[in-house]
């Protein structure tokens, strides 16, 4: 790839990751339990409807990682995390009354915090419930997030058995350094003995979660991090850029800002790992996703079936997502609705056999329309004009003349190709994805967006 940097500098804005349009910082509190029911009642009541992708948000944790943007709770209370798994429970219950007993799961993920600081007896139980609960198709995607700092073979033995066949391991740098000034100890052995385990199990595949812009990271020491896990060849990596945002996540404030990298540096940090995983033989998916030739992923980027939602790119496209937990996110086709972040009022709507719903957001056409240009550029990496203009009802040059005449910058600038029929993104524009969707982003056209977001490169 042909990067440069000082493209990257130029356009290195604050700015969405797109992992919902419009964004979560757009939901409000207007949305309502009945709301979602309503939604339920027309489009999900019926076997017909789309497929199911469960998400279970388990929000504790040993240890706090000061980097650390999830929404998670560091605990040593057992009772407390088996309050909660009875919790989930009667919220799938809840869910089941609404839905087509026979519609089909196609996706499961557990995310946290971290899902295995449950026991592996508490990790059958709620696997069991879940399972008994709802219909898996065959080929269905079941993934969790893992710790491998206090995590045993016995944990991954019950989420194989469950029915798990996919497994993502937070990494972030092999260095001991950067570790230490993060919270996270997590030698290079226990990580190898865990992907040992993984594999001799017969997971299906594993994603390593790297990320840059931490303090004492280097070129020369992130270069060494990305020679051990080229070498471990896990089939997915994620290489998250590090967000330092202590006005929203006051934890981080016990990192020092002045030991972080300088913004050239890790646009260094960046060419450098893009250059090695391809050069490795890994497929750049977009934004902060590799994975190898063979792996979905990457057939689906090719085959241009890949999709995007709350957890990152994924290869099941149209699937109606529920969200269980607190801060949970659940995506219908025209509605978002967030769970409450904290656990008393989350149990107390459920004892009231409510949806635990703080907020959400119901799309008008206008939401639609973007959401479908956005998300097509953001999995597609192109937009066929002519078939959204049919699909969508739209003059497209008019209703994104806004857009289109921003554009022409970026096209001289190398990171788009515009024509009458078609606008491709470069190699060079994956890199800076986010900002090229903004372009399509009615709430930053009317100004209307206020929201603070971490940066894009």
């Amino acid at each position: 790839m042909n990067i440069n940097l000082s493209t990257l500098k130029k356009y290195d804005v604050p700015g969405p990751r797109y992992t919902s349009y419009p964004t979560a910082p757009h939901f409000n509190n207007n949305f309502t339990h009945e709301n979602f029911v309503e939604e339920l009642r027309i489009k999900n009541g019926h076997r017909e409807s789309l497929d199911l992708s469960l998400y279970f948000h388990i929000p504790y944790c040993d240890t706090l990682c000061y980097f650390c943007g999830c929404n998670m709770f560091i605990i040593r209370d057992r009772d407390r995390v088996k309050n909660y798994i009875s919790y989930l429970k009667k919220e799938i219950d809840l869910l089941k009354n609404h839905l087509h007993s026979e519609r089909e799961v196609a996706q499961l993920h557990w995310g946290g915090g971290t899902p295995t600081h449950l026991t592996p007896d508490e990790i059958k139980t709620l696997i069991a419930y879940i399972n008994q609960s709802f219909n898996f198709k065959s080929n269905s995607e079941n993934g969790c997030e893992i710790d491998p700092r206090g995590l045993t073979k016995e944990h991954l033995i019950a989420l194989k058995n469950g029915g798990f066949n996919r497994i993502s391991m937070g990494v972030q740098d092999f260095n001991d350094r950067v570790q230490k000034a993060v919270n996270r100890i997590q030698p290079e052995e226990m990580t190898r003995q865990v992907v040992d385990w993984v594999r001799g199990l017969g997971f299906l595949s594993i994603n390593l979660d790297l990320m840059y812009g931490l303090p004492f990271q280097t070129i020369e020491t992130f270069e060494k991090t990305l020679d051990v896990t080229i070498d471990i060849s896990p089939d997915r990596i994620a290489v998250f850029n590090y967000a330092h945002v202590p006005w929203m996540k006051k934890h981080q404030s016990l990192i020092n800002a002045e030991d972080l990298p300088s913004p050239e540096e890790k646009l260094n940090i960046l060419k450098l790992t893009i250059e090695k995983l391809t050069n490795a033989g890994y497929v750049f998916i977009g934004m902060d996703h590799f994975a190898k030739p063979n792996d979905e992923l990457s057939i689906a980027l090719n085959e241009k079936r890949l999709h995007r939602n709350f957890q990152g790119y994924s290869t099941n496209a149209g699937c109606d997502l529920f969200a269980f937990g607190i801060t949970g996110i659940s995506q219908l086709q025209r509605i978002y609705s967030q769970n409450f972040k904290k656990e008393k009022e989350y149990f107390d709507a459920i004892d009231n056999e409510r949806f635990p719903i703080e907020r959400g957001y119901i799309l008008n056409n206008d939401d639609l329309i973007r959401r479908e240009v956005i998300m097509r550029l953001m999995c597609d990496f192109e937009l066929d004009i002519n078939t959204l203009e049919e699909k969508l009802n739209i003059n497209f040059s008019k209703y994104f003349s806004y857009g289109l005449s921003n554009l022409k910058s970026m096209a001289d600038d190398g990171l788009v190709e515009i024509n009458d029929s078609s606008i491709k993104v470069t190699e060079m524009g994956r890199l800076l994805i986010r900002n090229i969707a903004m372009n399509f982003d009615g709430y930053i056209e009317r100004q209307e967006d206020k929201a603070k977001y971490s940066r894009t490169v």
